[in-house]
């Protein structure tokens, strides 16, 4: 047919209306996509939880036990504050306890011993003068006398004889001890004044080959000192 018949179909430019048509179709997804950020930027986002939350959120569970928050027993010359099956209950029945122990410059941990635990010692900063005598195969007494530093770590064996005290003069002594036991420290702590007090004075005076006058300065309360301070 010619082109000029006028009941001819117009030619159809197959690329131009593919073209036209993703064009629209490109178009269109735009626009959907600009109308859907416009809706999420409407949205009000969600808060992220804060410190205090996430605080809170930590402070529910069973497990979790803030150490340098716990009630503080203040001696002369430091403080001790402790973990044990009382306040961390999910310490009981695990032969599991934890302390940190700060010395002011001067302070002494009372001379004891544990009749039924041992004790691993972390050091976090200071010096510590360490003192522990204990019995050994051989049958005879030994006395290990040594500094410890931050980083350190000391072990007490179960009943043997010891005691810590800061070596400076300028700054505080801070450790963590970890105790095979859930028990409070003191049901498991026999010191030196307590031991000294539970033995009738002529019997003391008679093993240190002294006058009994001579122990007439000792305190006589059969209780712990646990932290004093040099004099």
């Amino acid at each position: 047919m010619s082109s000029d018949d006028p009941q001819e179909s117009p030619t159809v430019n197959r690329r131009a209306a593919l073209g036209t048509g993703a064009a629209a179709l490109g178009g269109a997804a735009l626009g959907a996509g600009l109308t859907t950020a416009a809706a999420c930027a409407q949205t009000t986002p969600t808060a992220l939880p804060s410190a205090s939350d996430l605080d809170a959120n930590l402070n529910t569970s069973p497990h979790l036990f803030h150490l340098t928050a716990a009630d503080i027993s203040r001696y002369n010359g430091g403080t001790l504050q402790g973990a044990h099956e009382q306040n961390f209950p999910v310490l009981a029945g695990q032969n599991g306890a934890a302390y940190f122990v700060r010395l002011d410059p001067g302070g002494i941990r009372e001379p004891h011993w544990h009749p039924t635990a041992w004790e691993l010692n972390y050091h976090i900063s200071g010096t510590a003068k360490w003192t522990l005598l204990g019995t050994h195969p051989d049958g005879s007494y030994h006395t290990d006398v040594f500094e410890a530093h931050a980083g350190d770590l000391v072990f007490a064996p179960q009943g043997f004889f010891h005691y810590f005290e800061n070596a400076r003069t300028d700054a505080p002594l801070e450790l963590l001890i970890v105790f095979n036991t859930s028990a409070p420290e003191m049901s498991d702590d026999i010191g030196l004044l307590g031991a000294l007090n539970s033995i009738p004075r002529e019997v003391t005076a008679t093993v240190l080959g002294v006058p009994l006058s001579a122990l007439a300065d000792i305190p006589t309360d059969i209780k712990p000192i646990v932290i004093t301070k040099r004099h």
